[in-house]
């Protein structure tokens, strides 16, 4: 016999109806990108999903198709968010980082019928259109402008489909196992992969992670997200915002630390998120331009490996607690958050700021283990090393249109990182079972390098890793075997051009007699990179 309580769907739409109804007159500041700063509130917000819901029912989208983004963090981006899912369509966020080539792959692969794009990329949209296979309508984010409709021909205009629509839209009654938002991880070889999250598991993920020892963002906290929006959904910021009714800050496309800082200090932030290499431009953001990021309590820190310097130095400067955070697109993203527990108030401070250095727990809703190659699983004792797997209420099942479960056979995705897990759940990732690159929080493939590397005639082979970086964690380095004397250095970093995206570009190349080789004819990435990993420091 079933239970006597009332069942309600776990929905993308019930999370801005609440914001709508209950915190109307909450701020959502978006700096736009003509660098001018909007002051909208959250029950705006709701008003134009609902007719942004409204106007896609009366382009014909049919229920579940994909609509793209191609979008800075801003007012219309967040509105997308809200009015694609809760009317039941699926929000793809695009990543205006990668190569011309994988943003058509990704596009069509996706089959999407919508594509919405920032003033900013209406030129690289116009050129590649043609190749666009499925894409009916392009919406330009503003309003109507006779030099970009003369570019993309049959253009329309976000602000003239919702000046034809009321705010009298009723949020569908959808099933929260229905999709709702879809991802591409570049963190692979080859084509990138979609990941597509439903109403029920993105809702799950808003209430989970969120908890104390979450994010714990609450309505009385101003929010910068400065995660990209194109990116994990913004580890779910917009959602969680919207489902507390705090203050909601978005800093549109100039992040560099003179902007962030003068932003939080205007717009009074107590919470920021994003990857490491924004906080150590705030740094110097904030010693140029004198502001004191007063009101910021915490950052939320992941996308790769926080630099433990930064801990001391945002801690006693500017009385800012660093939380480091681990996820991935396959885990919606949050799966683990560094927060201490009570036992951890005994601890003096250097022992505590020690353990905030990794990577943290799970919060409830994850489960993490670690496993040899064999998949046996190895202890929680802090120091064995072992493939790190992930299961939850969040958590990938099988990647978009592959068919194949992505899973073990009991269950479990397997992260491609090397971690350890001590007793209390407390995770450190190691190394990474593949080679790929992060650099500022965005994968870089050894493998793809490589190839280029070797299409160039007078390079025999090649191997590419990562090195450390002051500023960007990691960039990736080249040592390669000559097949004629003439090559240098700057042939072979100018045969990269075109080929990847400039920022993939390596930063130096190294020529040597040859590789060192295993006993399988492999090479061994592991001694270059034990000689050459701070050569980008040395120079």
């Amino acid at each position: 016999m079933l239970g006597k309580m009332m069942h309600k769907q776990l929905t993308i739409g019930s999370l801005i109806e609440h914001a709508g109804r209950f915190h109307s007159s909450t701020t959502v500041t978006s700096v736009e990108t003509s660098g001018e700063t909007e002051h909208v509130t959250w029950g705006d917000i709701d008003a134009n999903a609902r007719k942004l819901a409204a106007a896609l029912g009366r382009l014909g989208i049919v229920q579940s198709a994909r609509c793209g983004t191609i979008a800075w963090n801003n007012r219309r981006h967040l509105e997308i968010y809200f009015g694609v899912s809760g009317g039941g369509y699926v929000c793809h966020t695009i990543n205006p980082r990668l190569k011309p080539e994988q943003l058509i792959y990704i596009i069509n692969h996706a089959e999407d019928q919508v594509l919405f794009i920032d003033t900013t990329f209406v030129p690289a949209v116009a050129q590649l259109r043609a190749q666009f296979t499925t894409v009916q309508h392009i919406v330009v984010m503003g309003s109507k402008d006779a030099d970009i409709a003369a570019q993309i021909e049959g253009v329309l205009f976000y602000d003239d489909l919702l000046d034809a629509e009321t705010a009298d839209y009723d949020w569908p009654d959808l099933d929260e196992n229905l999709p709702s938002s879809l991802c591409y991880t570049s963190g692979t070889t080859g084509n990138p992969k979609g990941v597509e999250y439903t109403h029920r598991t993105s809702v799950l993920h808003t209430i989970g992670g969120n908890q104390p020892d979450g994010l714990a963002l609450r309505a009385r906290d101003t929010v910068l997200a400065v995660v990209p929006m194109f990116h994990v959904n913004a580890w779910g910021t917009p959602y969680m915002t919207a489902a507390v009714g705090a203050k909601l800050v978005l800093p549109g496309p100039h992040l560099d630390g003179a902007s962030l800082a003068k932003l939080i200090d205007a717009e009074k932030v107590t919470v920021a998120l994003g990857v490491p290499t924004i906080w150590m431009g705030l740094l110097q953001g904030l010693e140029e331009t004198g502001c004191t990021a007063e009101s910021l309590e915490r950052t939320i820190v992941g996308g790769s490996a926080l630099p433990t310097v930064m801990i001391p130095t945002f801690r006693d400067k500017y009385g800012v607690d660093l939380v480091h955070a681990w996820g991935m697109t396959e885990t919606s993203p949050i799966g683990t958050l560094n927060q201490l527990l009570q036992k951890h108030n005994e601890l003096d401070a250097e022992a505590q700021a020690k353990l905030r250095e990794g990577q943290g727990r799970p919060m409830y809703g994850i489960d993490l283990r670690i496993v040899d190659d064999g998949g046996a699983i190895l202890p929680h004792d802090g120091e064995t090393q072992g493939n790190l797997q992930i299961c939850g209420h969040w958590v990938i099942d099988s990647y978009f249109r592959a068919g194949e479960t992505a899973l073990t056979e009991d269950g479990w995705f397997d992260t491609g990182d090397v971690a350890t897990i001590d007793g209390d759940g407390y995770m450190i990732i190691r190394d990474r079972s593949k080679d790929i690159i992060k650099s500022g929080g965005e994968w870089i493939s050894t493998v793809e390098l490589e190839d280029i590397a070797m299409s160039h005639p007078d390079v025999a082979q090649a191997a590419a890793i990562a090195a450390k970086h002051p500023k960007w964690d990691e960039r990736p380095v080249v040592i390669a075997v000559k097949r004629s004397a003439d090559v240098t250095e700057a042939d072979l970093l100018a045969h990269y051009q075109g080929k990847v995206a400039s920022w993939q570009i390596p930063d130096r190349v190294v020529f040597v007699e040859s590789l060192p080789l295993g006993g399988t004819g492999k090479v061994q990435k592991n001694t270059l990179r034990e000689r050459y990993e701070g050569i980008l420091l040395d120079s």
